[in-house]
Order: structure tokens, then sequence, then C-alpha cells
């Protein structure tokens, strides 16, 4: 047993999502949105340190680590508890970030996603982004979504993730991982490949620069479905994220395409519980309707906001109504539903006096309405 896992059993113990561990510092664990230092543990100490964390890494990867500064990989310390590992430096030496990767792949009901976010596992090509902040559960519902189409679809999926996280057996489909810097060089050369080896579906775990986005693009034209992730907070963000990424004299042909190859966007953000401890997922969903291609075509997404709320039939959600729902039911307070708005003017008058410094007092009651 490495001496890591003993900080790993901890985070489990405390039902809690990430451990940080930095040179200098007592070792912490993140629970339901917070950070805290572990009681009792000593604080992280040079060698001693470096050792601990070489333990569990390939000693080639941890020496290109300690020349370049950064290094991502997955841990597994049982078959129940698998871990991705973020090896970083600052300025007081070495330090790492864990997050807990649950073995078991959820549902979509379990997470609470709309039961209209199926429909993109049904598609046969084009381009669907899971969107969100770091930490707001993208990967997690991405592989929900991956498992609804491998339980319900006989298809070829591969995914190409920096690292692996959730580890997909084989059901109806057949399922090819690829960890980026193992099995493939980069995002995009796992991208590029996938498109000669008979895949229906890749999943992009990262779509963060002009090769890969620009590969995404062509792949979904050419037939693939294509599941890519981006940091955005919403639809409207996203698709400018897309086209920005792009030289100025190439964006105008990119909106064309993005517009032909476009399925539909999720976004995800996570809010903290007031009902009991846990956070819960609101969501924003835009499907490609063809008022949403005429829109990125023209280049005028500030349009999109008006399309998605006037989209309810069409299974789509603004995120400002995922709020408010869960702020109706009890489910988050008034100052998160304000903290994770777009428009913030609508939750404002819910803030109770104490928080008025997020915003103008009121005593009304939301669920008076």
């Amino acid at each position: 047993m490495a001496r890591i896992d003993a900080y790993f059993k901890k985070l489990i113990e405390n039902k809690g999502s990430d451990l940080h561990l930095s040179e200098g510092q007592p070792p912490k664990i993140r629970v339901h949105g917070g950070v805290r230092p572990i009681p009792d543990e000593p604080i992280l100490d040079g060698a001693s340190f470096r050792q601990l964390l070489a333990e569990i890494c390939d000693p080639k990867a941890f020496q290109r680590y300690l020349e370049k500064g950064d290094l991502d990989f997955a841990y597994e310390m049982d078959q129940d508890s698998r871990f991705r590992c973020n090896y970083l430096q600052q300025e007081n030496g070495l330090a790492a970030v864990f997050r807990l990767i649950p073995t078991e792949i959820m549902s979509l009901e379990s997470l609470g996603v709309p039961e209209i976010v199926k429909e993109f596992g049904h598609m046969r090509a084009g381009l669907v982004l899971v969107t969100g902040p770091t930490g707001s559960g993208k990967s997690t519902t991405l592989a929900a979504l991956l498992d609804y189409i491998n339980t319900n679809s006989s298809r070829h999926i591969i995914t190409v993730e920096e690292p692996i996280e959730f580890v997909h057996r084989n059901k109806n489909s057949i399922i090819t991982q690829r960890e980026v810097h193992i099995q493939t060089p980069s995002f995009s050369d796992g991208l590029r490949a996938a498109m000669r080896e008979d895949a229906d579906i890749v999943l992009v775990g990262e779509m963060r620069d002009l090769e890969t986005i620009s590969l995404a693009l062509t792949a979904a034209e050419t037939g693939l479905l294509v599941f890519g992730t981006l940091h955005t907070n919403n639809a409207r963000k996203t698709v400018d994220r897309i086209i920005d990424v792009f030289p100025a004299h190439q964006q105008s042909q990119v909106r064309t395409m993005l517009a032909a190859s476009l399925r539909g966007v999720v976004a995800q953000l996570l809010c903290k519980r007031v009902d009991k401890p846990g956070r819960v997922a609101v969501h924003e969903i835009m499907f490609a309707t063809p008022a949403v291609s005429a829109i990125i075509r023209e280049g005028a997404t500030q349009k999109l906001y008006d399309v998605i709320t006037g989209g309810k039939g069409e299974g789509m959600q603004f995120m400002d109504e995922s709020i408010w729902s869960k702020l109706r039911e009890g489910i988050i307070s008034p100052a998160e539903a304000y903290m994770k708005s777009i428009d913030k003017t609508r939750f404002k008058k819910f803030l109770p006096k104490e928080q008025s410094h997020l915003g103008d007092a009121s005593g009304e009651n939301p669920l008076s309405h």
C-alpha cells in the first residue's frame, strides 16, 4: 500500500471530492464545495513529500514533472477508488491535487440531467458540447450519456481523454479509450486518428486549442458524432468561444461550419444545496434548430437568449430557468441563485437584508411566486 493511500482513505471517509497536497501546508480536502485541512495532520515537507508523490507515479513521468512543472495521470488505489491526479509546482515547492472519480457510472436520471439530453445520444452526426467551469461535473454527465449510448445502441465509441477518468466496459457498443501522452500524443492526434478507425462517436476530453476545435468541426461535418467539453457557462458563450479561437479572417467560414455541424449545447453548473448536504446540478440546454443555425451564421449570438427561452416546446432550457426552479423548490438559497445566475436582477429581490452587499435587500419570499 502506498503511503498516500492514507490521505485518500480520509478523503473517502469524509465524503470529499478533492485532496490538496502542497509543500509547506497541511493536507486539505474539499467537501461539498468548501476546502478544509485534514485534522491532526502535519505540514508536508521536503524529501519525504517528494517520495510520497513519486511512489504512485511512473518514474519517467515523474522526472518529466520535475523538469516541466506539470503532470496529469490517473491512479487506482483499489477497484472502488480511482483518482485523477494533477501534479504541479508552486512557490514553496511541489504540490498535487487529486479528484476522486466514482468507479460506478451514474445514470443521467440519478444525476438529475433533464430527460431530453438523451436525444443527443440518438444523433448520427454533428457536434455536441457539454460545458461548464472546472469541477462542474461535465465529465460525469458525459460518462452517463456515453453509458446510455453503450446500453441502448451498437456503435463504435472512441474517447480521447487526459487522463482516462471513467472506465467503460463494452455493453452493446464497442468503447475504445485512449489517454493523451500514453496512447496518443495529443487531443488533435487522437481525433485525427479516430476518423480512420471506423468510429461512430468520438469524445474529445478537452477542446482547448484551435487545431482540436478545427478537427472536431471537420469530423462532425464528415459524419461522426463528436462530443466535446469547453469551460464556458452558457450556450451563447460557448458559440462565441469556438468562433473566437480562430483568426479574424477565418471566422466567417467557421460560423458557417459551426451552423451546419452543431447539434446542441448542454451547459452545467453545480449549486450548493440548502435542503441537505451536497450540491445540485442546473442546466442550460440548446438544440440547433434552423433559427439557432441562422443566428450562428449571422454572428448575432445575443439573439440566442430569445430562441432558448422560446424553445421550451423543443426541450430547450435557459440556465436561469433551471436555477429559478431549484430556488422555488427550496433546494438552493437566494444568494446561491443570485451568484450563479446570468440575469442578476431577476434574483436580486430575493436576497435577505444581511446579504444586501450582493444586491438590493428585500424580505420577499421567492416561494410565494
